[in-house]
């Protein structure tokens, strides 16, 4: 009979062997869209890469399987064909769906917060650290000798109660 520990590493080794064999295995949509070249279909999947579906919000238009992102996947599709560029595909985008439907959005007055925040966090849990270790290391205070009087005139009455 197995142990316990014996019986969990093979659970474990199991669990990798599948991760590693299911890893290589990606799907991806595929759009019957006849592009003129293969740079055009390589640089227009990158480009859809790039850009987030407005109604799935977690997707890029390629993973995303709703009929907007299909929608906009061939829109995407077209205009590289047509010989646009990114920065025009982009802007296009941009213009209609804000700089939501970017993964990665331009730095302007609107998304400042955004890319500042995880810097402002750090700085402010650090802050918190430095507080927190600096009050940790400070001396008790000192009591005055009328404290030390009053505590002990208190110290003796509740000594003499039963």
């Amino acid at each position: 009979m197995s142990s316990p520990v014996i019986m969990l590493f093979r659970w474990l080794w199991r669990i990798a062997l599948l991760l590693l064999i299911a890893l290589p295995l990606r799907a991806e949509i595929v759009d019957t869209w006849q592009f003129r070249t293969e740079q055009n279909q390589q640089r227009a999947i990158t480009l859809a890469k790039q850009l987030r579906c407005p109604q799935c919000q977690n997707q890029n238009l390629v993973e995303s399987t709703s009929p907007i992102a299909r929608d906009l996947r061939l829109e995407v599709y077209r205009m590289v064909d047509e010989g646009k560029t990114d920065d025009e595909i982009i802007t296009l985008m941009t213009s209609r769906f804000g700089d939501f439907v970017l993964y990665k959005p331009r730095f302007n007055g609107q998304t400042v917060l955004l890319w500042l925040s995880p810097l402002i966090l750090l700085l402010i849990a650090a802050l918190a650290l430095w507080r927190y270790f600096r009050v940790r290391q400070l001396p008790p205070p000192e009591i005055s000798a009328e404290q030390k009087r009053r505590l002990a005139a208190l110290l003796e009455t509740l000594e003499k109660k039963p």
